[in-house]
């Protein structure tokens, strides 16, 4: 080989490493662009978990997830736009079917705000049900769940396999609105203890934020079979079903019963006038 050659060669490799060098600095500033725009760091993708809520017929589901700076931060997430989503919230959402179901979300346990690092702290989920044709025949209530750096010796780690489960039971309420003391349902939700009984607090739960990226948390909610009055000593209990009091306050709708009891009637949803809940006629 010539010595024109070899500068040839020299020149040719020279401009090669030179490209390459070039290439690897343009990446070199792309990353430290968006490592700038992001407050300085390059993160991680978020972690998130599955959240599944058993349901029966005729509910929606709604999760909201709210997030806070994470541990040591200082910074704070931007205040809500008009018109917009707050940027430290997220919501999820599953519509009514008639069919008893799971309704599933993937919940990211991490988010970015305006450059500050947040982190999931608590979620409610919102359901609602139909007890009517009409668009307007349903009524709602909520369980939530809360979410901690680190437990307190009173609360129990997720299990080592398999779904952390929350039980959770709704209940029809009945009472009666208006002049015409027409029959309208409240839904009422609440946990279950260990005998399948609904308790006096809301179904949830309290989780530790790091030992659920890739996991599943299940909310199971069950219907119970008998409806119940919404005001309590309003209604009289009898072998044909309940009744509605009269009292001495002269109220249309119901009034506290008296000893003893006097009634009045009702109107159902379909416009009959009954006597009895909620069978209509004794």
């Amino acid at each position: 080989m010539t010595a024109l050659q070899d500068g040839e060669k020299s020149v040719f490799n020279n401009a090669r490493t030179l490209r390459s060098r070039y290439r690897k600095l343009a990446r070199a500033m792309v990353i430290s662009t968006l490592a700038f725009a992001t407050g300085g760091c390059v993160f991680a993708p978020a972690q998130s978990f599955t959240l599944q809520a058993d349901v029966p017929a005729d509910f929606r589901v709604k999760a909201d997830a709210y997030y806070v700076p994470a541990t040591g931060e200082t910074c704070e997430a931007p205040p809500r736009k008009r018109g917009e989503v707050a940027p430290n919230r997220k919501f999820f959402k599953s519509e009514f079917q008639n069919v008893a179901r799971t309704a599933e979300f993937q919940i990211p346990l991490t988010t970015r705000a305006g450059g500050c690092p947040l982190v999931l702290r608590s979620l409610k989920l919102n359901l609602r049900a139909k007890w009517g044709p009409d668009r307007w025949d349903t009524d709602g209530d909520f369980a939530s769940l809360s979410f901690r750096d680190v437990l307190g010796a009173d609360f129990s780690a997720l299990p080592g396999s398999g779904a952390q489960e929350f039980q959770g039971q709704c209940q029809w309420l009945f009472r009666t609105v208006s002049t015409t003391r027409i029959i309208v349902k409240i839904l009422h939700c609440r946990a279950t203890g260990a005998d399948g009984q609904m308790v006096k607090h809301m179904a949830g739960g309290v989780l530790q934020r790091d030992q659920l990226p890739g996991r599943t948390v299940r909310m199971v909610f069950k219907m119970a079979e008998q409806e119940a009055p919404y005001f309590d000593l309003y209604w009289f209990k009898t072998a044909g079903g309940w009744k509605p009091c009269g009292g001495v306050w002269g109220r249309d709708i119901e009034e506290l019963c008296l000893d003893p009891p006097q009634f009045k009637d009702f109107k159902m949803p379909d416009g009959r006038t009954c006597t009895v809940y909620p069978n209509c006629t004794e």
